[in-house]
């Protein structure tokens, strides 16, 4: 492989992976990205949701974001990729797409993973590692930009530190969520717990709604505190699900925000409990306690990164299946009880000093029928 030198690397494109909680898993190879190539002007392309993701990075220059669908959106992109100049991209996802873009485009150094028959279309195709189902997806990633290391500087200095995957949200940003937050009457002298019941691509994924609706209701009873239902549109249905079956009313955040808002939201929440999605991902990257319940998915390879986040999990024999949809009981979820998440919920607010002992005078009750 021929030593490239880095300063003949000014203008970088990185072709980011399409969902939430998979971008934030590439934060520690763009961290990395930006640490090996300090000077370099560097572009993320991705779909047009990252901005709100990405609004404050440090590690990028410039988000380019592409409207539509991958297929329908080529030529564009292909003449973007051509006018700008670039010297070296990056690609993370493994479709056959990905690399023809960088390919056609005509930039001189294409690095990413050989599979899906795109070898010939990448100048420094990876082989996929062997520990690729046994790692976390960050090292996956970071795996990418090891290679840039290789190619470059001739070391392997990257992945003998460790992965930085944080975020961060400009206190201006802080400021606002706590405002909005406040005009929907909710102050800062109880602790603010946002639930995310539903998954977007995934049914198989969802713990029971009546048990988030059951946890919800001590969250309120027993600790005082302010529940937000939280979520893109296509989860409108499970969060209004969960609400009619609650006894309290909560906030119906959920298709209310875009990601921008949302994750300006999150940094400022007390807790995060979610099923594992984007969300999950985004909440412990900005440091705030998560807790994530797992079922069909492995949490070995996809679990949020950061220590702040804790695992709910009671693994059957099935489990990980990495199914949709499960095809017999869902047991791996239902032996999930909301008593369960409750306690681990009220340890975490404890922690911070914000598991109040109820008197939950604060508390929202439903008046007569549902409503």
């Amino acid at each position: 492989m021929s030593h490239v030198k880095p300063e003949h690397i000014n203008r970088v494109i990185v072709r980011g992976t399409n969902w939430v909680g998979d971008s934030v898993m590439t934060v520690p190879a763009l961290r990395a990205l930006r640490q090996l190539l300090p000077h370099a002007h560097i572009t993320l392309t991705t779909r047009a949701w990252a901005k709100g993701l990405f609004e404050d990075a440090d590690f990028i220059d410039e988000l380019l974001p592409y409207q539509g669908r991958a297929v329908s959106s080529l030529p564009q992109r292909i003449l973007q990729w051509r006018r700008g100049r670039f010297d070296l991209a990056i690609i993370f996802p493994n479709s056959f797409e990905a690399a023809l873009v960088p390919a056609v485009a005509g930039i001189p150094l294409r690095v990413g993973y050989g599979k899906e028959a795109r070898g010939p279309l990448l100048t420094h195709p990876l082989p996929l590692p062997k520990w690729r189902d046994s790692k976390h997806e960050v090292f996956y990633y970071l795996n990418i930009i090891a290679e840039v290391e290789r190619l470059m500087f001739g070391t392997e200095d990257l992945l003998k530190a460790a992965p930085d995957d944080s975020l961060f949200v400009r206190e201006s940003r802080r400021v606002e969520a706590l405002r909005f937050l406040s005009e929907l009457g909710i102050e800062n002298d109880r602790p603010v717990v946002a639930l995310c019941p539903g998954s977007t691509n995934s049914r198989a994924k969802r713990w029971p709604v009546e048990r988030y609706a059951a946890l919800a209701d001590r969250l309120i009873d027993d600790l005082g505190a302010n529940v937000l239902l939280i979520g893109s549109a296509e989860e409108m249905e499970v969060s209004l699900e969960a609400s009619r079956q609650m006894r309290n009313v909560p906030t119906m955040l959920t298709g209310k925000t875009d990601l921008a808002q949302a994750v300006a939201l999150l940094s400022v929440v007390d807790l995060l409990v979610t099923n594992d999605t984007g969300p999950g991902h985004i909440a412990a990257a900005l440091g705030r306690p998560t807790l994530v319940i797992f079922g069909p998915t492995n949490p070995l390879t996809t679990r949020p990164f950061s220590s702040t986040a804790e695992l709910v999990r009671q693994q059957p024999d099935c489990a990980p299946c990495m199914l949709r949809d499960c095809p017999i009981d869902h047991r791996c979820m239902t032996a999930i009880s909301s008593a369960e998440v409750f306690l681990r919920a009220s340890a975490l607010l404890k922690q911070q000093g914000r598991g109040q002992a109820a008197g939950a005078d604060g508390s929202s009750r439903r008046q007569g029928a549902d409503h």
